[in-house]
C-alpha cells in the first residue's frame, strides 16, 4: 500500500462520484492486492535484494516522469526547502520499513499475516488522529478500536506469538500517511516518491553489496523473464501510487474507504488458497473482530458524511 501499500488519503473528497475516479481507485487496490504474487515470482532472489532493486529503479521511474511531465522544477523547489527534505527522509525510513517487512512476509510464508496488517491500518490510523492531531472520536470510533484491540490479542494466541508483521505494517504506514498528510499540499506525489527513493539509495546500494557478498545476487542471472520482472519493480511500485493520487480527487472520502479493503482481502484469499497459510479458528475469530471493527468504522463514517453534508446544505 504507499507509498506502495493502501490506505486512504487525507484529501478534500468531491462531493459527486466520479466513474474515472472509482476506475483508478479499483486499479490502484487491484495491482496492489496481486503485489505477493508478483513478489513470490522474483524467486530466488530474497527479500532484501528485492527491496533494494525496488527502491534503484522507483527513483529510475520517478526521474523519467519528471522529465516526461517537466516536473523537475517543483522537485528541485521542494529538495531546497530543508524542512520539506528532513520530512521527506522520515517517510522514506517509514516505507523503507514497510516495504522491507512486507516483502518479507510475502516470500516467507506470512501474506495472510501481512494482509491483516492492512486490514488494521485504518483503525491505527484513527487513533494516530488522537494521539498525535488531538483529535476527538465519536464514540463508535472508540468501539472500534476497543475491537481491534481485543482482536489482536485474540490473533496473539492463535498466532502463538504478537502479529508482529502486521502491526509493523499498520504502524509504519499509518505514520507515513500521517507525514504525506502534513506535506501533502507542498510536496506532490511524484516529487514526494522521488526524494523518499533518493534518500535510500545508499540503503539500496548497501544491500545489494552486502547480498552480492553474501548469498549472490540474482538480478541479471536467472533468466530474461525475472531481469524484466525486477526491472518492472519501478514501475509496479510508481503505477497504483498515481492511480490512487488520481482516484483520491475525484472520489468521496466514504467510497475510498470501502475500495481500500479490495487490497488485503485479495493478499487474504492468494495466502490461504494459494499459499495454504494454515487459518485455524482462532485466527478467522480474529480477522472477524478486525472486520466487524472496520464495518463499524465505516458505518460511522458514512453516517457522519451524511450529516456533514446535511448541515452544510442548511446553512448553505
Amino acid at each position: 500500500m504507499s507509498t506502495s501499500e493502501p490506505a486512504v488519503a487525507a484529501t478534500s473528497p468531491r462531493p459527486k462520484l466520479s466513474g474515472a475516479g472509482l476506475i483508478y481507485a479499483l486499479a490502484a487496490y487491484v495491482l496492489w492486492g496481486v503485489l505477493p504474487i508478483y513478489f513470490v515470482a522474483l524467486a530466488p532472489a530474497n527479500a532484501f535484494e528485492i527491496v533494494a532493486w525496488r527502491i534503484v529503479f522507483s527513483l529510475v521511474f520517478c526521474a523519467v516522469l519528471l522529465t516526461v511531465t517537466r516536473g523537475w522544477r517543483p522537485f528541485f523547489a521542494i529538495a531546497r526547502q530543508p524542512r520539506l527534505l528532513f520530512i521527506m527522509a522520515l517517510a522514506g525510513v517509514l516505507i523503507y520499513i514497510n516495504w522491507q517487512t512486507f516483502v518479507l512476509a510475502a516470500v516467507s510464508g506470512h501474506v495472510v499475516e501481512g494482509a491483516l496488517g492492512y486490514f488494521i491500518n485504518p483503525i491505527v490510523t484513527v487513533l494516530l488522529g488522537v494521539l498525535v492531531l488531538r483529535e476527538r472520536l465519536r464514540p463508535a470510533q472508540w468501539v472500534a478500536i476497543a475491537i481491534s484491540a481485543i482482536a489482536v490479542i485474540v490473533l496473539a494466541v492463535g498466532y502463538g506469538s504478537v502479529p508482529w508483521i502486521a502491526l509493523i505494517l499498520a504502524l509504519s504506514f499509518g505514520f507515513y500517511g500521517l507525514i504525506k498528510k502534513r506535506v501533502g499540499p507542498s510536496v506532490d506525489s511524484v516529487s514526494g516518491l522521488t526524494l523518499e527513493t533518493v534518500w535510500l539509495t545508499p540503503v539500496a546500494v548497501a544491500q545489494i553489496l552486502v547480498v552480492s557478498s553474501t548469498v549472490g545476487l540474482t538480478f541479471g542471472t536467472v533468466g530474461t523473464w525475472h531481469t524484466v520482472a525486477m526491472l518492472s519493480a519501478g514501475v509496479v511500485t510508481a503505477v497504483p501510487l498515481l492511480l490512487f493520487a488520481s482516484a483520491a480527487r475525484r472520489l468521496p472520502l466514504t467510497v475510498m474507504g470501502f475500495v481500500q479493503y479490495l487490497a488485503p482481502i485479495m493478499q487474504l484469499a492468494f495466502g490461504v488458497a494459494i499459499m495454504h497459510e494454515p487459518m485455524p479458528p482462532e485466527r478467522w475469530f480474529g480477522f472477524a473482530l478486525v472486520w466487524l471493527a472496520l464495518g463499524i468504522l465505516t458505518l460511522d463514517m458514512v453516517i457522519a458524511g451524511r450529516s456533514s453534508r446535511r448541515a452544510s446544505a442548511r446553512t448553505a
